[in-house]
């Protein structure tokens, strides 16, 4: 079994009637969407709510006939399941390489638990060592954003379409992508070594929308991996 719908099912254990859910986007999150409006259809669960993070998520979530709401109605959700794209040892978690961070983080810090399910690839010693850090960026001057972001010893770079068009957020913002590596071996990740330190400064500059550092949000992550299912709780 796909190790990412193992994530999805163990996860659904922790849905129960009548929740407010917010509902991740990505991969790994449109099993546990499928997962979810199945049990829902079939009566399994009643009266439960959803607020997407993303159009598609909104768009896959109302074809299983889930009732969508937004915070503006119920300002405090139950549960909040989405996917990762690193989870370090703290449950530190890089998240948004599904273009939705943003709204993402908007919507999971209203969960009362907010659970990340990944499968073990995304495991890593150090965020940052897997993979780039997105972070949204305004349209307008990105070009000195970019510049800006390569200097946190970086390489950044804006995230494009094939065709070379710049990939446009729900939000109708850019996306940078931010691989931090080895000065001497470009090639060569290195991970964020400050991921506190460099929250703050992304937070602070100007023309920086949001960043993909999800610190201190995740309750708990569960892991698929090829022994089964581990569940990593957050040392509070």
């Amino acid at each position: 079994m796909d190790q990412k719908l193992q994530a999805a099912q163990k996860a659904l254990d922790l849905v129960e009637s009548g929740m407010v859910l917010g509902l991740g986007t990505g991969s790994t999150t449109t099993y546990f969407i499928d997962l979810l409006g199945k049990k829902f259809q079939a009566g399994g669960l009643k009266e439960i709510r959803g607020v997407p993070t993303s159009r598609l998520t909104a768009e896959r979530a109302a074809g299983w006939g889930i009732p969508l709401i937004s915070l503006a109605e119920h300002d405090t959700l139950d549960l909040a399941v989405d996917g990762a794209d690193e989870v370090d040892p703290k449950l530190d978690l890089i998240k948004g390489l599904g273009k939705a961070l943003l709204r993402e983080k908007l919507i999971e810090i209203h969960a009362r638990q907010f659970v990340g399910i990944v499968d073990a690839s995304k495991l890593v010693p150090c965020l940052g060592m897997r993979d780039a850090l997105p972070v949204e960026i305004l349209p307008f001057e990105w070009h000195a954003s970019i510049r800006w972001l390569n200097s946190l010893g970086c390489r950044a770079e804006l995230w494009c379409k094939p065709d070379g068009e710049p990939f446009i957020t729900d939000n109708g913002n850019y996306i940078a992508r931010c691989w931090f590596v080895d000065p001497d071996q470009p090639s060569q990740l290195v991970g964020i070594q400050n991921p506190v330190e460099l929250a703050q400064r992304l937070a602070d500059r100007p023309g920086i929308i949001e960043h993909g550092l999800f610190l201190g949000m995740a309750d708990q992550v569960i892991v698929a991996g090829e022994l089964g299912i581990t569940v990593l709780e957050r040392n509070r």
